[in-house]
């Protein structure tokens, strides 16, 4: 087989194959093997019937339409891989040659990944949520305790903003009562306006064992209704002063208003981080999108999108929710539904170039010991997995579990063409890495953060651990796995 590959506009390349006859050959005694299976010759066996025999009765040219069929794609394949293209779709195959006899030969309009530059990805500045807690905000978590652990004292005047209240109330429309809105002796704490908006400033200035009534909006609602209130109690909410011998006496684990104020610090502060941690990956990846000022080629968008509206229907299928009923309910079509997702698959194509860009310009390629620690990885997840579903099954234990090894793995990806991908998503991720721990990150007020205490660790920590990465882009589970005896 001979090939050649040239450059087209458009992010397009022609791969022109060449494919003798003696080669061919062997293509064509493999359609007649094929053929013989689905023809029914008197006096032999499916599959059993000799080649001149079914040459005689169909002709040769059946057997050459049958054998282009399926061997082009192989040819073209081949000549993939030789030339190292990149295709996002379908080829365009056009046979120039060898329809009736001879060399086989035909032309492949191939549509390639683009290969972008990314100007400024080494300076990256990314936004991401505040880590210092204020002051302020530890006092109200210290006050929020307080008054949680305060005492309710009866007082003998008005009622003001903040004092708690202890009232019969019922709402009616039309002179029935509202559902819900019909309580005894309720505790209500004025200033939290959960009633209707002007049941607070109907409280406020009244004493225990003032009746009024009024009428307003309940709160949640859109129809007005008829309130009817007795004020039973004013109370008072008293609050402990803040010092050591309260801690002390009311907070576990803390003698002194220090420690306890020094771990409520840790505590938010440690929120904080989990919240940035979460928003690290898609903030980055934000930053670098806005660089690549590119048109998302349509063909990788179709072919993102396909996958995201099957992964989202496969979600809801395992949460037992119909998407025709879900789509109905919140008032879509399935064009709107598909079209919903669609940003997210611009999204995702611009981070896929960006990050191969990184990877080219940085020299982060797949190591062969990478790809290998991969394979046993997903191996390691797959038996792991079986395991855990022979335990869920309540499997007899002298039953045998399907494991696999990494050559089974290893074998399942280049019997699908699949390394290259695999390398391309390794690749990325080390890109991926790589960004992370050099960006600057900046909280809202623009004070520049540690990047190690963002991020959770150092970069030489991730690096001991890259191989443990979960490429999750992958779907490992049609792959043809045999029991392991």
């Amino acid at each position: 087989m001979k090939t050649t590959c040239e450059p087209l506009e458009g992010n397009k390349v022609k791969l022109s194959v060449l494919v003798d006859e003696a080669d061919f050959a062997t293509d064509i005694d493999a359609a007649f093997a094929k053929i013989a299976q689905e023809v029914r010759l008197p006096g032999f066996r499916a599959g059993k019937a000799p080649r001149k025999v079914l040459e005689a009765r169909i002709g040769i040219a059946a057997a050459r339409e049958q054998a282009l069929r399926d061997a082009v794609p192989q040819y073209l394949g081949r000549a993939v891989r030789e030339h190292n293209v990149d295709i996002i779709a379908t080829p365009e195959i056009d046979i120039v040659g060898g329809q009736e006899s001879g060399p086989v030969s035909f032309d492949a309009t191939c549509e390639i990944r683009p290969v972008i530059t990314l100007p400024g990805y080494g300076g990256l500045r990314v936004e991401v949520p505040a880590i210092d807690v204020a002051d302020q905000e530890v006092d109200d978590v210290l006050d929020t305790e307080r008054r949680r652990l305060g005492k309710l004292t009866t007082i003998e005047r008005a009622a003001k903003d903040g004092d708690f209240v202890v009232v019969d109330l019922v709402g009616s429309r039309d002179g029935e009562p509202v559902v819900g809105l019909a309580v005894d002796d309720w505790s209500y704490e004025i200033g939290k306006k959960w009633v209707a908006p002007s049941f607070d400033d109907e409280l406020i200035g009244k004493s225990a064992g003032a009746s009024f009534t009024f009428t307003d909006t309940p709160s949640g609602t859109q129809e007005s209704a008829d309130f009817a209130v007795t004020l039973n109690s004013v109370q008072e909410l008293v609050v402990a002063d803040l010092n050591d011998a309260w801690v002390d006496e009311n907070i576990d684990g803390f003698t002194t208003v220090a420690e306890w104020r020094e771990s409520v610090v840790e505590r938010l502060t440690t929120n904080r981080l989990n919240q940035v941690r979460n928003v690290v990956v898609e903030k980055v990846t934000d930053s670098l999108v806005a660089l690549a000022e590119i048109e998302t080629p349509e063909s990788m968008v179709a072919a993102d999108l396909q996958r995201r509206v099957e992964n989202t229907i496969r979600q809801f299928q395992s949460q037992g929710i119909n998407i025709d009923q879900w789509m109905q309910a919140t008032g879509q079509d399935a064009q709107s539904f598909v079209e919903g997702l669609r940003p997210q698959s611009q999204k995702a194509v611009k981070v896929d170039l960006a990050l191969r860009a990184v990877v080219k310009a940085e020299s982060l390629d797949a190591t062969e010991d990478e790809i290998d620690r991969e394979f046993e990885s997903m191996a390691d997840r797959t038996n792991e997995q079986a395991v855990r579903e022979h335990q869920m099954a309540g499997s007899p234990k002298n039953k045998k579990i399907r494991f696999i090894s990494v050559d089974q793995v290893r074998a399942a990806y280049q019997a699908n063409d699949a390394v290259v991908d695999l390398a391309a998503e390794i690749s990325k991720s080390k890109a991926l890495d790589w960004l992370i721990h050099r960006v600057e990150y900046v909280d809202p007020s623009g004070k520049t953060l540690d990047s190690d205490v963002v991020i959770g660790h150092s970069e030489a920590d991730h690096n001991h651990d890259h191989a443990e990465h979960d490429h999750s882009d992958h779907d490992h589970s049609d792959h043809d796995h045999a029991e392991n005896d």
